[in-house]
């Protein structure tokens, strides 16, 4: 499972305004047209992902239940996924 919010680098807790910026910011970096690097448009893509997610309310909603019981359930394969994700994005 992906972490929209570390995708977009904003805590859980974010307000639509935050995400809305931390979208803009990320996809600004990862534009295929700004950005020459091989993995860019997937990178964007996933941006893209997390931003259609958690701008919209029921979306959201559903992701933060969805998010909380696969912590419960697996949380090594989670905190694997989360740590992964983050050294991705400082690489």
């Amino acid at each position: 499972m992906t972490d929209h919010y570390a995708t977009l680098g904003v805590s859980s807790s974010a307000t639509l305004a935050e995400i809305k910026k931390a979208f803009r910011r990320q996809a600004a970096l990862h534009h295929p047209d700004r950005n020459s690097a091989v993995d860019a448009p997937r990178r964007f893509q996933t941006v893209q992902a997390a931003y259609e997610v958690l701008s919209d309310a029921a979306k959201r909603q559903a992701y933060d239940q969805n998010r909380r019981r696969n912590l419960l359930d697996s949380p090594i394969d989670t905190a694997r996924e989360i740590w992964h994700s983050y050294f991705e994005r400082l690489l």
